[in-house]
């Protein structure tokens, strides 16, 4: 900030009539710490699907989520009221804080739809189309606008995505469309969200509570859509159990603690671009778990992304070698 001396200092009573809008929190560009926390995330996520698969016998997918989030719910929003008592939701973000977890949700049903129409690898390519999305909704902000070269880096690293997935499993044509758009869908609200996350008054909220909006909104929208589906297969058995503890804990909690700690404190667009990894980290898991062959096709895919990741934070990468000593 500049503090001028001969600035004339305005008096309380002559403020503007109607109060200005919160400041948006600035973010910092990536760091070594950022990078390698994200590459955890990745490594935990890309795990996520190989876990829910291992018990679709025993839980059905859409009652996996909604277990999961209840439990979240409860564990953020205990800890918030702790923390804030009866104030929790005075502070202005409750609009926003809702529609944020509205789109979370909401990405989670599309990407459930989606996968009923389409294949796996499809939805994948489609619901990382995310991190487009995010890019474009934050280019109002000075800190997070893109380059062309950067723009560049993103379309890269998205045709990695293509190569390495797109093609896989063969659906009647009309379905994958359908299945296609759904996915696409998942992609905006999850890319959108992140945009409501930096723009609106909830990103000035804590991060327990920012959390709890979304999982608190995804537990009952995941439920109600369970129980409309008919898809409220819970057998309880050793495998189901470790299965939703690892989702609660290591997922729910842990991992979405983490990610929006790290999305008040650094730049989103880079921070999303690194997500691009997670589906890759999952092709990784489950060959090792489930003996799912790995392709050529799959490496170029992947080379592409990291070249593409490379080249949206050369610019910063570049800068920190010429200060370093």
């Amino acid at each position: 900030m500049n503090s001028t001396p001969s600035k004339p200092v305005v008096p309380s009573d002559a403020a503007a009539p109607s109060s200005p809008a919160p400041a948006l929190p600035s973010r910092r560009p990536l760091d070594s710490r950022a990078v390698l926390l994200v590459l955890g995330l990745c490594v935990v996520w890309g795990a996520q699907p190989v876990v829910m698969k291992a018990v679709v016998a025993d839980v059905s997918p859409t009652m996996q989520l909604g277990i999961r989030f209840v439990a979240s719910a409860l564990f953020f929003g205990t800890w918030m009221l702790i923390r804030e008592g009866s104030r929790a939701f005075t502070d202005g973000s409750l609009r926003s804080g809702l529609l944020l977890g509205a789109m979370f949700s909401l990405e989670f049903v599309f990407i459930g739809e989606a996968l009923a129409h389409t294949s796996a690898a499809h939805t994948i390519v489609f619901l990382y189309s995310a991190p487009i999305f995010t890019a474009l909704g934050l280019q109002f902000l000075p800190e997070e606008r893109l380059w062309r070269i950067q723009w560049a880096g993103i379309a890269v690293a998205f045709f990695g995505i293509v190569i390495a997935f797109l093609g896989r499993g063969s659906r009647p044509a009309t379905d994958v469309v359908l299945g296609d758009l759904l996915a696409l869908c998942a992609g905006a609200c999850w890319g959108l969200s992140n945009v409501v996350l930096r723009r609106g008054r909830v990103g000035n909220a804590s991060t327990i509570k920012t959390v709890f909006y979304q999982v608190g909104v995804a537990a009952v929208t995941l439920l109600l859509f369970a129980a409309v589906t008919g898809e409220t297969r819970v057998v309880i058995s050793p495998a189901a159990v470790l299965a939703l503890l690892f989702q609660t804990l290591f997922i729910a909690i842990g991992s979405y603690l983490l990610w929006f700690w790290l999305l008040r404190h650094y730049l989103t667009s880079r921070l999303m671009l690194l997500s691009f990894l997670t589906p890759l980290f999952g092709v990784v898991f489950g060959a090792l778990l489930l003996g799912d062959q790995i392709d050529a096709r799959f490496a170029l895919g992947a080379a592409l992304v990291m070249t593409g990741i490379l080249v949206v934070n050369a610019r910063q990468l570049l800068r920190r070698s010429a200060r370093s000593p």
